[in-house]
């Protein structure tokens, strides 16, 4: 089996812009969004990753967009691509083998590259730890073909995810390269940051464990999940809306804005407790200043995902991002007072405010689900299954691509 020349901590960008909100979910006309004007500005500064699915509807179409339209065009090897494979639609999962190598291909199309630098296999919850392992045996397939670099799942309950992230270890010998969790490392749920489970994910051999949506999928902002796109799909139940959404209250009351706040804390608290799963790929120019291990290398900080929908709210997080992991200069305002400030307020009145909210995980899979997927495995006779040739040719006889 074909090996990884470095290890993926030394290549996956710290800050990584997700582009889950490319999607109808949480704008109205992703169309209308200015997504180039967002991606030329992450490259230049250096946030040089960007995280996308099939599921989020045009995302990968609008981010492929993006990329190719930008002039000049960015070379391929300055930034860093990450997609998912095996989540068709709310209710519907296909992890089998023919169908992980489809999306791929596809995904691979879509974003106008012969190469995709990261994969996960997309809420692993929903399906069986079989097919889940399936899946990652497809990847890593591809891998060795060298149209994946690295292999990882992702998904919400993190006791699955660190179970399968043991079995995929035990069952093939290789530990999985990235796990990403979203929504569990946030002023809501820092159950990703439990010492027994980051213990675990070590044990297995995890590299990378990036934290995704430090707002909770709009769960913590001011507007609140019932009074945006979110309300008609967000699996969070209406009194942790609730309870969530009476923190813009608190964070009024102490002069500041709760996305603000949940940004912050989730960003500089992430990079102390997932840095021992984070990163030493600095952007260059702020290599000089990152922070040194005993060896003097720079050292691991934990890795966050990014979601935004306007240019502001990327200089925003960016800004946020620079001052917490101890990038910023000491004229800064963000200084170890501000930093302590926000702490308090989390603590000493936010997470009062929850109550038993506080570290509550809503359900995600299990056995209520059903998934509705009732042919896995069939790949569409379209241009993608064609051009990779990954339709029989007995089904091409009689097909009209």
């Amino acid at each position: 089996m074909a090996q990884h020349p470095r290890p993926l901590s030394q290549v996956l960008p710290p800050l990584i812009l997700g582009t889950a909100t490319f999607n109808y979910q949480y704008n109205d006309d992703p169309s209308q969004m200015p997504y180039t004007d967002i991606v030329r500005r992450a490259l230049q500064h250096n946030i040089a990753a960007f995280d996308t699915s099939p599921y989020y509807g045009p995302s990968e179409v609008l981010l492929g967009d993006a990329l190719r339209t930008l002039s000049p065009p960015p070379d391929r090897g300055g930034y860093f691509l990450i997609t998912k494979a095996g989540r068709i639609a709310n209710n519907e999962f296909d992890y089998s083998p023919p169908w992980i190598r489809y999306s791929v291909c596809r995904s691979l199309e879509r974003l106008n590259t012969p190469y995709l630098d990261l994969v996960y296999t997309h809420d692993v919850e929903f399906v069986s730890p079989t097919e889940v392992l399936e899946a990652v045996k497809e990847l890593r397939r591809l891998r060795d073909q060298g149209l994946v670099r690295y292999v990882g799942i992702s998904g919400y309950p993190v006791e699955i995810l660190v179970s399968l992230a043991e079995m995929v270890l035990e069952q093939t010998g290789e530990p999985l390269d990235a796990v990403m969790s979203y929504a569990n490392y946030c002023i809501q749920n820092t159950q990703l940051g439990r010492p027994d489970i980051l213990d675990r994910f070590k044990k297995a051999g995890v590299d990378c464990i990036p934290n995704a949506s430090m707002l909770g999928m709009g769960l913590i902002t001011t507007r609140g999940a019932d009074s945006s796109p979110m309300a008609s799909w967000h699996p969070a139940p209406p009194r942790l809306r609730d309870a969530c959404h009476s923190l813009a209250t608190v964070a009024a009351r102490s002069g500041e804005h709760l996305e603000e706040i949940a940004i912050r804390w989730a960003l500089e608290n992430w990079a102390h407790v997932g840095s021992q799963f984070g990163s030493v790929a600095y952007p260059p120019e702020l290599l000089s200043e990152a922070r040194v291990d005993e060896s003097g290398s720079p050292a691991r900080i934990g890795v966050s995902v990014m979601g935004v929908s306007n240019v502001e709210e990327l200089e925003e997080t960016w800004a946020l991002w620079k001052s917490v992991v101890g990038l910023a200069s000491r004229a800064d305002e963000d200084s170890a007072e501000r930093r302590d400030r926000i702490n308090r307020i989390v603590t000493q009145q936010m997470w009062p405010r929850l109550g038993p909210w506080k570290d509550y995980s809503w359900q995600s899979g299990g056995e209520a689900f059903t998934n509705m997927r009732q042919a896995k495995g069939v790949v569409p006779i379209d241009a993608v299954a064609q051009r990779w040739g990954l339709i029989p040719k007995k089904f091409l006889d009689n097909a009209k691509i």
